[in-house]
């Protein structure tokens, strides 16, 4: 008894089919944009961990280089 009530304050499915257009080009809009952001965020992440790894290999390489000459 109460929940098709609690359902109906959330749900809205309208007589007229031609309602669901608009808001299934504006769902595929906005996936693609969040797919597109997605994507530059692990591009940009990758960039990030490439330069890291690169910036650790050169402070190894200094730190092993100092170790031998301290010895």
């Amino acid at each position: 008894m109460f929940q098709p009530f609690v359902l109906s304050l959330f749900l809205y499915f309208p007589e007229d089919k031609s309602e669901y257009g608009p808001a299934a080009v504006t769902f595929i809009l906005f996936m693609i944009a969040a797919l597109l952001t997605m994507k530059w965020i692990i591009n940009i992440s990758k960039r990030e961990a490439k330069k890291a790894k690169e910036l650790e290999e050169k402070i190894m390489k200094q730190s092993s280089i100092k170790g031998n000459s301290e010895q």
